[in-house]
C-alpha cells in the first residue's frame, strides 16, 4: 500500500526553489548536471528546465539496491559519464540520499576528475539511514524513514510514473 508524502504541486514548488538556489550559486556560469539514473531522471528533467544558466547534462548509472528495499552496501558503476568534467561546474542530481554509500562513491570518483566545483542536489534526504557522512548542498525534502516511490523513484522498477511521492506501507502498519 502507498501513502502520499508529497503532492505534485509540492514537488514542483520545491524543484523551482532548488533551481533558483543553484542559479544564485553559479551566477551565469555554465553547469554540467550529472543525473544519477534511473531514479533521478524525472527530477533532473524538471530541474534543468528551471535553471536559466547555460547547462549541459550527462548521465551515470549506479546501483546499490537491485530490486530490494534496502541497500546491498556495494556500489556498482553501470554507466559512467561521457563528458570530461575537468574545470567544470558540476551538480550531481540524486533522487534520495539514503545510506550515503552510493553518493559518496560517485562524489569521490568525480572529485578525482578535478571539476571546478562539485555540488550535490538531492530531492530527498533520509538522514536516519546514513552510514557515511555526506550532505547535500541543495536538498528538497527531509524525511525520517520509509521506502519511497514515485516521481522517478521505483520499487522493482514500478511506480516511477507517479507524479507524487509516496511511502510504501506494509499492510499491517495501516
Amino acid at each position: 500500500m502507498l501513502k502520499r508524502l508529497f503532492s505534485e504541486e509540492e514537488i514542483a514548488n520545491t524543484v523551482k526553489d532548488l533551481a533558483r538556489r543553484i542559479e544564485s550559486d553559479f551566477a551565469n556560469e555554465e553547469i554540467l548536471f550529472v543525473c544519477l539514473l534511473k531514479g533521478s531522471f524525472v527530477f533532473t528533467s524538471d530541474l534543468v528546465r528551471r535553471v536559466r544558466n547555460p547547462s549541459r547534462i550527462d548521465f551515470m548509472r549506479v546501483s546499490s539496491y537491485g530490486n530490494r528495499m534496502a541497500t546491498r552496501g556495494n556500489v556498482e558503476i553501470i554507466k559512467d559519464l561521457e563528458e570530461d568534467i575537468e574545470n567544470k561546474n558540476v551538480v550531481i542530481v540524486e533522487d534520495i540520499i539514503d545510506s550515503g554509500l552510493t553518493l559518496t562513491r560517485v562524489r569521490d570518483m568525480l572529485l578525482a576528475r578535478s571539476p571546478k566545483a562539485l555540488k550535490i542536489c538531492a530531492l530527498i534526504d533520509k538522514r536516519c539511514r546514513r552510514e557515511v557522512e555526506i550532505e547535500g548542498d541543495y536538498v528538497g525534502f527531509t524525511i525520517d524513514d520509509g521506502f519511497v516511490v514515485g516521481y522517478g523513484i521505483d520499487h522493482a522498477e514500478y511506480h516511477r510514473n507517479r507524479p507524487d511521492i509516496c511511502v510504501v506501507v506494509e499492510e499491517d502498519e495501516t
